[in-house]
């Protein structure tokens, strides 16, 4: 078993929690995992990136090399297409669609969606707007990972455990908020592959 993951969005917008979550099931499984850290202006509207590696065997390195990635998981489009070229001919790009304009030459929405289509196996959607509609926007990163639940070789309950978990301090209600966060998010990408 493996996974190697790059991890795409903008300061500010849960980047770390979403590898926080995975790490968190990937040791619950009894997953090898390597992180390299987070690259890029970690402050809110930097963009940012991160290589999370999970596998069944050692991992030697905690970069992937280019060409490699299983998945891309995204809370940005345009930061999604940034690291393309580390994405496997047969690996999937699981994107939010709802950009955050953070530069003046932030390129039409529109064409940024036409090169995502370009890419075969891609689930996006607007994550905001569903999060949104569960209670906080904030739960769009929750939303990404359900969606991209299907193609992590972790069981789904793992996921659902590592949310308890890393929010239990802040709350049930916010618990159980990012769980309907993370079971829509699965919904939808189940939806999109069908």
């Amino acid at each position: 078993m493996k996974n190697d993951i790059i991890l795409a969005g903008v300061g500010g917008q849960g980047i770390l929690s979403i590898a926080a979550i995975i790490g968190y099931a990937a040791v619950q499984s009894n997953l090898y995992l390597k992180q390299a850290e987070v690259h890029g202006m970690s402050q809110r509207g930097g963009d940012v990136q991160s290589h999370l590696r999970l596998s069944s065997k050692e991992i030697s390195s905690d970069l992937i090399p280019f060409g490699k990635a299983d998945m891309i998981i995204s809370v940005e489009p345009m930061e999604s297409l940034r690291y393309l070229p580390y994405l496997s001919e047969n690996g999937w790009l699981i994107t939010n669609t709802e950009p955050f304009v953070n530069i003046p030459d932030y390129p039409p929405l529109q064409k940024v969606m036409d090169e995502i289509k370009k890419c075969p196996r891609h689930v996006a959607f607007d994550a905001g707007k569903v999060a949104e509609e569960l209670g906080s926007k904030k739960a769009a990163n929750v939303v990404i990972l359900g969606a991209a639940s299907p193609f992590l070789d972790i069981p789904f309950s793992l996921l659902e455990d590592a949310v308890s978990f890393l929010f239990g301090k802040k709350g049930e209600d916010l618990v159980n908020m990012n769980l309907d966060a993370l079971r829509a998010g699965r919904e939808l990408a189940n939806e999109q592959m069908h």
